[in-house]
């Protein structure tokens, strides 16, 4: 008989979009004020595959990704969306600008299989999650690489995301067999 398990933890990271370099370090202190150390940061990389976000954030966008060193379980990514829309409302209201969002903060998650992200706003292959997010998988890990899929956004099919996104999933590999050891240990401890 199959018995429902819980889920092992994930790495968190946030994909931060903004033509301000600072409102992007704003951004970074807010987020490791709220869950701690960054163990990785990518480059910052041009935002030109699409013009979706122009008209509320303008031009020259940058994105800029942050992952953490503290995992987390992966039924907290409607908080953790939920607060980034709250960071980004702050920021927003401090920044001397007359652009309406500034900045985007897009968190997710990624596991040893699938990259994951949180969004508002549903979809046909995104799935609720709770509290107003959805989720989708936006890439998934198979033979040796990341893979796309149809909805894939057109900024995670470059080659630079998926470089920075391997490191990530390198130091998740490590934290996880450091967490499943520690808790094989605990585990014989107890008996």
């Amino acid at each position: 008989m199959a018995r429902p398990r819980g889920a092992k933890p994930v790495k968190l990271f946030v994909g931060m979009l903004s033509s301000d370099h600072d409102l992007l370090r704003r951004a970074r202190h807010l987020l490791t004020r709220e869950y701690g150390e960054i163990d990785l940061e990518s480059d910052f990389w041009r935002f030109d595959q699409t013009d979706y976000y122009e008209p509320e954030m303008g031009p020259d966008l940058q994105r800029w990704f942050i992952s953490f060193t503290r995992l987390i379980r992966p039924d907290h990514l409607p908080q953790i969306k939920r607060l980034a829309c709250e960071m980004e409302e702050r920021i927003a209201g401090e920044a001397l600008s007359e652009i309406p969002r500034p900045v985007n903060l897009d968190p997710g998650y990624l596991d040893l299989n699938k990259l994951v992200l949180g969004t508002t706003k549903d979809a046909s292959h995104r799935i609720y999650v709770g509290n107003g997010i959805f989720a989708e998988v936006t890439l998934r890990y198979t033979q040796g690489g990341w893979q796309l899929l149809p909805w894939t956004y057109p900024d995670f099919r470059q080659s630079d995301y998926h470089v920075f996104f391997e490191k990530v999933r390198a130091a998740f590999r490590e934290q996880r067999r450091e967490f499943l050891n520690r808790h094989a240990l605990e585990g014989e401890a107890s008996e």
